[in-house]
């Protein structure tokens, strides 16, 4: 006998439903409170069912409110699903699973997308295998079946919508094999079918839920791919832009999936994205305008659009001047710099640690590759959540060009024309030109700002000829920096930047003078300027402007740091984040130089901030990242500044690390942001970096939690955290062992489990994963290489397991080339105590080792791995007969070797020479191992 609820219980918990979310913060909280106890109840997933799917309310409950109620049935049992699914009842799954979909039937759209999400929900927790016959419940509504009744549009698009969340969610379950059967082969075909339903939103959601599958190339998108750019053929034309908006996010991806099929087309192809672009609906014309920035990366395609440029390029910059609707919604951009920054106009700050290089320094954060933007969470293409993914390289770009932060129509026109004047260069710049000579002199502020904005995109792929103009051009744009329009300004400030490279960096002293100088002073001023938008341009302009003219910014120091203090003074919350940048950008490039005016003017201002600054503040990350690059620059004469930055640091990473514990005993309370872990642990490395051996007694004066915190921080589950344990782990082996060395047992045993590339987890984590097995690789190294110069306190408990672990890392193919260098150093540092040990495995790492430290450059980490694969030679000498020519090639190839190398090198050259050894090398070499080694 089926389920049924209780009158009164009905009736109450229909009313606390409502109360739930009522204006009365009473009952609110009274409801709440009720709702929570109810959670207890086995039935009560029974409950919040029926109600969602009931229309008739109980007994003496109003019909308004029992409607509020069933929307909260649905959001209260879509939450509790997560946690009491796997705690159900086979009886109360299988009501649930039964009962749900009569929602999708309900006259309430509201409740009718409720439903769909929460199948959707239901599915992610009970798993396909457990609910495999809903898809083809979903699969009838859609085309009107249900046991004879007729099902109106509205179910059906319903149920149309709740399949596409569910191919949202479980895009790569569907294309899984059960049995010699992919759910996907047969639901492919199925979504081609709806594409030609009456319904506009049936069509637009099919065409959207195939699109999330295209860019995986799944063999049931690509054995239909003939019938797919048919349906798409068809629906061009439709008059939906739901649709026609998906019709172009297709064959973007097939740019990718099958260039061979869009290349016979592409002529129609382009009027038809051209004609699209011109469309009112903005998030058509972005779908559009991503196929250029597509085809113009695309290797294969992007020549083949040369002959329409003269239609693109017009295209693209008309798309870059302010609507008269941007116009209105940027109304009232005037000074407002002693305006206080709401909360949700700060951007989140995220804490980057970075990966060790085979030198032992952290390796340059390299812009993110261009990305299409092709949302496939937006199966309808709706103003969503995730419209802002779309990025080009320059992140300042971005920040500048417009002060919405969402991606939009302007920024990918302006994207697609940086990109295509990489590929075109010069026809790109006089297409563009009269356009420019037109626009930057425009009376109307708009047009002037495009065409700084197209000025500043074509940077890049059309320099050479570009730079013969900018004597004239720089003077007329730092005049802009004037504007009376801030939005101008502010385009002005990036564009300046673009071509900063030109001026700092002319080996001519007069055009230093004449365009620098001002451009840097312009700069700088608008640092400073009424409109917190161009201070945020102005800053980060300069901030990149720092990056190309390095050193060239010396003699102009104590000026840069005296517009810093005063933006300290002046900078509301957010704009803070970006002083930090400019701060820490200098102190990169001019490095031991920043001591004295650091002492003068900028540690005194960075302590104030750092004081004022909460450990709950977001604002703490960039201020720590900041800190940890001045720290650096500043070296020993840090000292005074560190003591109460050091143990700060170990506070809130010992209060993250308590947080997470009570989050893991109840996961109702707010998990902690990692973020705080990241940058307290990058910023501990950097000091023990800059005080070197004075760290010591900070260190000493922080065991044994201090060791105990970072064995814990290494354990963690975020990539990011270990990656910055692992440094602050190698950091500690070099400059205070003496205080490390007791905590190793303790350490090794996680260490040596991280190298093991098997665990690599996820594909979307893949990239991180891999640096933290980097820093693991580089921390063993300088572990190894300390242990070697403590006699008695060897690597030999652990030799075996780091021999096999960093020996599978040397021979995995397609591995970013940064770990395997790594990895063959720490097994070569591994050799200089346990070269006994290592000996009888040489002949199989032998090869391998010397082909990977061919490619490291000849530093202090290359040269102790090089003795210590020598000491190891030298216990099995015969061991290494298969592969002799390649290590005198390598011994050749050495130009500076250490005394003590070069010692161990010499003895190898004598046991190992042979008549005729010196033809197989090239004439340089040689004669070096005449003059060195005397053949």
């Amino acid at each position: 006998m089926q389920w049924q609820p209780q009158e009164e219980s009905l009736r109450q918990l229909a009313g606390f439903l409502g109360d739930s979310v009522g204006a009365d913060a009473e009952r609110r909280k009274r409801a709440g409170e009720m709702l929570q106890n109810a959670k207890g109840s086995p039935d009560i997933c029974n409950y919040l069912c029926y109600i969602l799917v009931t229309p008739t309310p109980p007994a003496n409950v109003h019909h308004s409110q029992y409607v509020v109620a069933r929307s909260s049935a649905a959001l209260f049992l879509k939450n509790h699903l997560k946690d009491a699914w796997a705690k159900m009842s086979p009886d109360t799954q299988g009501y649930i699973k039964q009962s749900v979909i009569q929602g999708l039937a309900d006259d309430n759209p509201q409740l009718r997308s409720l439903t769909g999400s929460l199948i959707a929900e239901i599915l992610r927790n009970a798993g396909l295998m457990q609910w495999p016959d809903i898809f083809a419940s979903l699969i009838a509504l859609i085309e009107g079946f249900d046991g004879g009744k007729e099902i109106s549009v509205q179910t059906r698009e319903s149920a149309m919508s709740c399949l596409a969340k569910i191919c949202e969610d479980n895009k790569k379950i569907l294309d899984a094999n059960y049995n010699g059967e992919r759910p996907l082969n047969y639901l492919i075909p199925k979504l081609i079918s709806f594409t030609s339903s009456p319904s506009d939103k049936i069509r637009a959601y099919a065409l959207g839920s195939i699109n999330i599958f295209v860019a995986s190339k799944p063999a049931a998108i690509l054995d239909n791919v003939d019938t797919l750019l048919n349906t798409l053929t068809q629906l061009s034309q439709d008059p939906s832009d739901d649709v026609r908006r998906n019709v172009c996010r297709s064959l973007v991806q097939f740019v990718e999936v099958r260039p061979d099929k869009i290349k016979p087309s592409l002529p129609a192809i382009i009027d038809y994205m051209l004609q699209q672009q011109h469309k009112d609906d903005e998030h058509l014309a972005i779908e559009a305008a991503e196929f250029w920035l597509t085809v113009a990366e695309h290797d294969t395609l992007q020549k083949d659009i040369g002959p329409y440029l003269p239609k693109i390029v017009p295209t693209l910059l008309n798309s870059m001047v302010y609507s008269e609707e941007d116009m209105m919604k940027l109304g009232g951009q005037g000074d407002d710099d002693e305006v206080d920054d709401k909360a949700e106009d700060i951007q989140p700050v995220f804490a980057k640690p970075k990966p060790r290089l085979a030198n032992g320094q952290t390796q340059p954060e390299e812009p993110e590759a261009s990305n299409n933007s092709n949302n496939n969470n937006q199966v309808m293409g709706d103003d969503d959540d995730d419209l802002s993914e779309g990025e080009i390289d320059d992140e300042e770009f971005l920040a500048s060009i417009n002060p919405e932060d969402n991606w939009n129509l302007r920024k990918c026109s302006a994207a697609a024309l940086d990109v295509l004047a990489t590929v075109y260069h010069d026809n790109i710049f006089q297409i563009i030109l009269p356009y420019l000579e037109k626009n930057i002199v425009h009376t109307e502020w708009q047009f002037r700002e495009a065409a700084v904005l197209a000025l500043g995109a074509v940077a890049e792929g059309c320099w050479d000829t570009v730079t013969p103009h900018l004597p004239k051009l720089i003077p007329y744009l730092l005049s802009l920096l004037n504007d009376s329009e801030p939005l101008v300004r502010q385009i002005t400030c990036w564009t300046l930047s673009r071509y900063s490279r030109w001026a700092a960096l002319s080996q001519d002293p007069a055009v230093r003078q004449a365009y620098f100088e001002p451009m840097m002073d312009g700069l700088l001023k608008k640092m400073l300027d009424r409109n917190k938008k161009v201070q945020e341009a102005g800053a980060s302009a300069f901030a990149y402007l720092e990056e190309q003219a390095g050193r060239e910014v010396l003699p102009y120091l104590q000026p840069i740091l005296q517009q810093f203090m005063t933006a300290f003074q002046r900078y509301k919350d957010r704009n803070m984040y970006i002083l930090y940048d400019c701060i820490q950008t200098l102190a990169e490039h001019v490095g031991n130089a920043i001591v004295q005016p650091a002492v003068d003017m900028l540690m005194p201002a960075l302590i104030g901030r750092y004081r004022k600054v909460g450990d709950d503040n977001r604002e703490l990350f960039p201020l720590l990242e900041c800190l940890s690059f001045v720290a650096q620059a500043m070296g020993p004469d840090f000292h005074p500044y560190a003591g109460p930055i050091f143990f700060r640091c170990l506070h809130i990473i010992h209060r993250n690390l308590e947080q997470a514990v009570q989050f893991a005993q109840n996961p109702e309370l707010e998990e902690p942001n990692k973020d705080y872990l990241v940058a307290g642990l990058d910023l501990l490395s950097a000091i023990i970096q800059a005080l070197q051996a004075q760290s010591l007694e900070l260190v000493a004066s922080a065991r044994p939690g201090f060791f105990q915190m970072l064995a814990i921080c290494l354990r963690d589950l975020n990539n990011e955290v270990k990656q910055s344990a692992y440094a602050l782990l190698g950091d500690c082996a070099i400059f205070v062992f003496g205080e490390l060395d007791p905590f190793i047992p303790q350490i090794m045993g996680v260490l040596i489990e991280e190298l093991d590339l098997s665990k690599l987890g996820d594909e979307d984590e893949v990239e991180t994963a891999y640096s933290v097995i980097n820093n693991a690789c580089w921390s063993c190294g300088e572990i190894s290489l300390q242990k070697a110069r403590h006699p008695g306190t060897g690597m030999t408990p652990y030799v075996e397991r780091l021999f096999t672990r960093l020996l599978a890392v040397i021979q995995t193919p397609d591995i970013p080339s940064s770990l395997t260098e790594n990895a063959a150093i720490a097994l070569g540092r591994l050799g200089l105590g346990c070269h006994e040990e290592l000996a009888p495995h040489l002949a199989t790492f032998a090869e391998p080792f010397l082909h990977t430290l061919a490619g490291v450059h000849e530093t202090d980490e290359k040269d102790t791995a090089f003795r210590g694969f020598a000491l190891i030679i030298n216990n099995n000498p015969q061991a290494l007969e298969e592969c002799v020519d390649l290590l005198i090639e390598s011994i050749a190839k050495y130009k500076h070797p250490s005394p003590q190398l070069g010692e161990l090198l010499q003895k190898l050259v004598e046991k190992y020479k042979w008549p005729g050894m010196l033809a197989q090398l090239g004439p340089y070499e040689q004669e070096r191992m005449r003059m060195v080694y005397r053949l």
